[in-house]
């Protein structure tokens, strides 16, 4: 069992019971004199996720932490602030709960504690997932998504990493530490990549250094909720450039392909949710909750015949290549013509030259 979406420390043989670095919190440490370690939950790679108990209500909650090397890293610690006041502002049972605490001696979020495990870890046990419960998955997520994108917040990095399926049958969408609020200045600083968010779901416009806006969450959904039906992510290749450069040059395999028991109205909802133009996609959160919570009564239109799969040039060879391979035929190009002109000035049998337009006398 996980706590918090994360898979629980002391059954992980690579994460320690507590931290080895010194900096780092231990477990009977009370961070600010208020929140008492009772455990470490996990050791991601920005941040440690705490069980701790809350002196002041009494309540149990989880800590986030930035790893200590990330203390005086400006663009990590704008996004850090970004996430908790973004956080602070949501409040709705299908996100999670961040909780206010003030006169903090570090950087950290406090957030409500969850028992259950991530969709991830679902995932892992069985894959793909009943048609019904993936169904009644994609539709809590896109209750949250509609409440985010109604208070003017993208979320950009919606994966199953980032959604809690709790004990008592509620999810949480997790994990707000790449998203934007509608009116949000843009962050220019190094750390913070154009292409936002994880390659298998990202959506094209943010593969394209777009910033993205609430149809690249509705992507997102369907990227996720193509894998929860056929128990694969909607592309493949040997690292993350070809599998997000797929998304630019092609569409994806047709899911009911990959599984013949899908029903032909979820694949139409997976597919009209993984356009590649995003005012192809459907235009709300809330539109694509009305399908999925009726989708036996979907009408169909056919998009699993006007699939294209990515050209292997464009999804496949990476631009620095197709650069090069350009360069090398100028190259070979001008060696050739270089050497067809060397030919056609060196001495003939009797040991003139010739040249074009030039009679020898002699042999008149």
């Amino acid at each position: 069992m996980s706590a918090f979406g994360f898979e629980n420390s002391r059954a992980s043989s690579d994460i320690p019971a507590s931290p080895s670095l010194s900096n780092e919190l231990e477990v009977g440490q009370a961070l600010d004199d208020r929140f008492e370690v009772l455990d470490v939950i996990n050791r991601g790679g920005m941040a440690w996720i705490y069980q701790a108990l809350d002196r002041e209500s009494g309540r149990t909650v989880a800590l986030k932490v930035p790893l200590t090397q990330y203390d005086c890293d400006p663009g990590f610690l704008s996004r850090f602030q970004r996430e908790e006041n973004i956080g602070l502002t949501l409040e709705h049972p299908c996100l999670v709960n961040l909780l206010p605490a003030a006169d903090k001696s570090r950087p950290y979020l406090v957030m409500e504690y969850l028992e259950g495990q991530t969709l991830a870890a679902r995932l892992r046990e069985e894959a793909p997932l009943p048609e019904g419960e993936a169904a009644r998955i994609a539709s809590r997520i896109c209750e949250g998504l509609e409440y985010l994108h109604r208070k003017g917040v993208v979320h950009r990095d919606l994966k199953p990493e980032n959604v809690m399926l709790c004990q008592d049958g509620s999810i949480r969408i997790l994990d707000f530490g790449i998203a934007k609020a509608e009116k949000a200045r843009r962050l220019t600083l190094g750390d913070f990549p154009p292409a936002m968010g994880t390659p298998d779901y990202i959506a094209p416009e943010q593969v394209q250094g777009k910033r993205g806006d609430s149809r690249s969450d509705i992507y997102a959904l369907g990227a996720m909720l193509y894998e929860m039906t056929t128990g694969f992510p909607p592309y493949d290749g040997d690292n993350p450039y070809v599998v997000m450069n797929a998304r630019l040059a092609g569409d994806p395999e047709a899911p009911r392909k990959r599984n013949p028991q899908l029903s032909p109205e979820m694949e139409e909802i997976i597919l009209h949710a993984l356009e590649r133009n995003p005012s192809h996609r459907f235009p709300s959160a809330a539109a694509m909750r009305s399908e999925l919570n009726d989708y036996r009564e979907v009408s169909l239109t056919k998009r699993c015949k006007r699939l294209r799969p990515p050209q292997l040039w464009k999804a496949q060879v990476p631009l620095p290549v197709k650069i090069a391979a350009l360069v090398g035929v100028q190259i070979a190009v001008f060696f050739l013509l270089l050497w067809w002109f060397s030919q056609r000035s060196q001495p003939n049998s009797t040991g003139l030259t010739t040249q074009p337009g030039v009679v020898d006398a002699g042999h008149k």
